[in-house]
């Protein structure tokens, strides 16, 4: 059973996502994600200042088994990218929710409402 931590939102596209004091978003792939996809060997992140919409994708990550796109849960631009993460992917397969891909300004914060809580997304992981 994958970890689904109640303080997080969650998009049914498996990324997870972690509003910060400062309005700011912390976006990463979910544990079920991480668990599908084996061992990663390769993630590439988003350019700093890259606007996306909604459902875009952003990111790409591989495993030994497959790549995975990676989509902007919400509209926003993107302010940092967790570069550890690039360098190590195996560090995602590790502690999916401490290896974050990227963080975003948000085009508006209340789209976040709209995401999946944590019981939400456990039914959907359990279910797929």
């Amino acid at each position: 059973m994958s970890n689904v931590p109640a303080n997080l939102k969650y998009a049914a596209s498996h990324e997870w996502m972690l509003l910060n004091a400062d309005g700011s978003v912390t976006v990463g792939i979910t544990d079920h994600a991480q668990e599908a996809l084996g061992d990663l060997v390769f993630v590439e992140l988003p350019e700093v200042g890259a606007h996306f919409d909604a459902e875009k994708e952003i990111a790409v990550v591989e495993s030994v088994k497959a790549a995975a796109d990676v989509y902007a849960p919400i509209a926003g631009t993107v302010t940092e990218v967790n570069q550890a993460a690039a360098d190590a992917p195996e560090s995602v397969n590790q502690d999916a929710y401490s290896a974050w891909l990227f963080k975003m300004t948000p085009d508006n914060v209340a789209d976040l409402d709209k995401m999946l809580d944590a019981a939400a997304y456990q039914g959907l992981a359990d279910a797929a």
